[in-house]
């Protein structure tokens, strides 16, 4: 059936003019974002059930009173274990684990390079006081940093408590990728199983972005001018009641566009397609 539709696109397209390849690009879009958003809500159930368990593995860190913050190679040698020991955190699409104190205060992360020791969490992520009061989290913000390349950026993090012997709050774990990185996963899982389904057959011009109320993010090669046509449709509006879709032209080229929040991303975070058929 997936060959069949193919080449019956393939056909559909060649015959059509701009307006109406930019109406069959529209159509793939909304079965491209519900494709995307699976992955996306498959992504995060992975933290969901990964991210106590791997609590549970690091409360030995606290053990007889222990102080994890004096000996800082034990608590990454800790977490790079941890993660090999939950499935669903050795496949989780993250790009970092962490601990944190009782007060939010960055202890140490997986990384050979470690930019977030030291740092208050608590006030670049506010709703993280809600793991240190025991529950799981999952919150956006942005770590501080030079800006790069691509543009500004967010991240998604989320964070469980762990806890000590006598069952109080030790710290935090916690972990998350960048919208610009998830992005980019998730474009390349699109055009990878698009690939699979149209063998020998070009592939349309694809992007994905992450989006809130702050505005569109893609992969780092994707051109602002994409980026920016997304955010001007305040998809975070659109979105409200469900699905958003439509045509629009980039640098003369016609495209179809479909967003949708995810809710399992949290607060007001959505994914946005933009597909232009070749």
């Amino acid at each position: 059936m997936g060959m069949k539709r193919t080449a019956a696109l393939v056909l559909a397209v060649a015959a059509l003019g701009c307006t109406d390849k930019a109406k069959v690009s529209e159509r793939e879009a909304h079965a491209n974002l519900d494709a995307l958003a699976t992955i996306a809500n498959s992504d995060v159930g992975e933290i969901e059930r990964g991210l106590p368990l791997g609590a549970v593995k690091l409360s030995a860190l606290w053990a007889q009173g222990n102080d994890p913050r004096q000996d800082l190679h034990a608590v990454r040698s800790a977490l790079a274990r941890m993660r090999r020991e939950v499935p669903d955190l050795d496949v989780a699409k993250s790009t970092f684990f962490a601990i944190a104190d009782d007060k939010g205060i960055a202890i140490r992360n997986d990384l050979e390079e470690d930019a977030m020791a030291g740092l208050n969490l608590l006030k670049l992520f506010p709703d993280l006081a809600k793991a240190e009061s025991g529950s799981y989290v999952a919150t956006s913000g942005a770590f501080p940093g030079p800006a790069l390349p691509s543009g500004p950026d967010k991240d998604w993090i989320a964070a469980t408590p762990i806890k000590k012997d006598d069952g109080s709050v030790g710290g935090i774990l916690l972990t998350g990728w960048t919208f610009r990185r998830f992005a980019y996963h998730l474009e390349e899982q699109l055009r990878h199983d698009l690939e699979q389904k149209q063998q020998n057959q070009k592939l349309p011009v694809l992007y994905v972005m992450l989006f809130d109320e702050t505005g569109a993010y893609g992969a780092p090669q994707t051109p602002k001018v994409n980026e920016q046509a997304i955010a001007n449709l305040n998809p975070v509006k659109a979105t409200a009641n469900g699905v958003a879709e439509g045509t629009m032209t980039i640098t003369d080229r016609e495209f179809g566009w479909v967003a949708e929040r995810v809710p399992k991303l949290g607060g007001s975070i959505g994914i946005a397609v933009l597909r232009s058929e070749l």
